[in-house]
């Protein structure tokens, strides 16, 4: 099994704090609302919302997938962070065993966060997987932050406390 790690980091104005809370702790009911073309739906379908949870996400009319599952790996509110792994799906080509995902939310020195992003792809055997394909993915998934950023600019009283 080869693994390919790509790190991204995402900058916001918005505290740390309400960014997990937005996208990790209620992030089932805030996606769908706010990108409702990305996500019909998501539910949990084992667990209690922490780790060894699997999530089934069902996509929009506007996605060219179905659902896909994710498995939260790790969860520390303390430290703002959440790894988890895409295990099962349409976004998950033939190629790939798994996707692993960890995201750290980060305070900065001037106020605002700092979004860390890892995205491990582990493909079988010694299949090859095009950096193209990387780059897509973390495209769409710069532009949900923007949009949930974008949505809590709008309503500054939501995840506040």
């Amino acid at each position: 099994m080869g693994v390919i790690k790509y790190e991204h980091e995402i900058p916001s104005d918005i505290a740390p704090e309400r960014l997990f809370k937005a996208f990790v702790l209620d992030g089932d009911n805030l996606l769908p609302k706010v990108a409702p073309a990305a996500f019909k739906s998501i539910q949990v379908v084992e667990g209690d919302g922490k780790a060894g949870t699997v999530k089934l996400i069902h996509f929009g009319e506007g996605s060219e997938f179905k659902s896909m599952k994710h498995k939260i790996d790790a969860l520390d509110e303390k430290n703002l962070s959440i790894t988890y792994s895409l295990i099962e799906g349409d976004p998950l080509p033939a190629k790939l065993e798994k996707i692993s995902y960890e995201l750290n939310f980060e305070s900065e020195p001037e106020g605002g966060a700092n979004c860390k992003s890892v995205t491990v792809y582990h493909t079988k055997a010694d299949a090859e997987f095009a950096e193209e394909e990387v780059k897509e993915g973390n495209e769409k998934s710069a532009l949900l932050f923007k949009t949930v950023e974008a949505y809590l600019i709008a309503n500054p009283e939501l995840y506040a406390a």
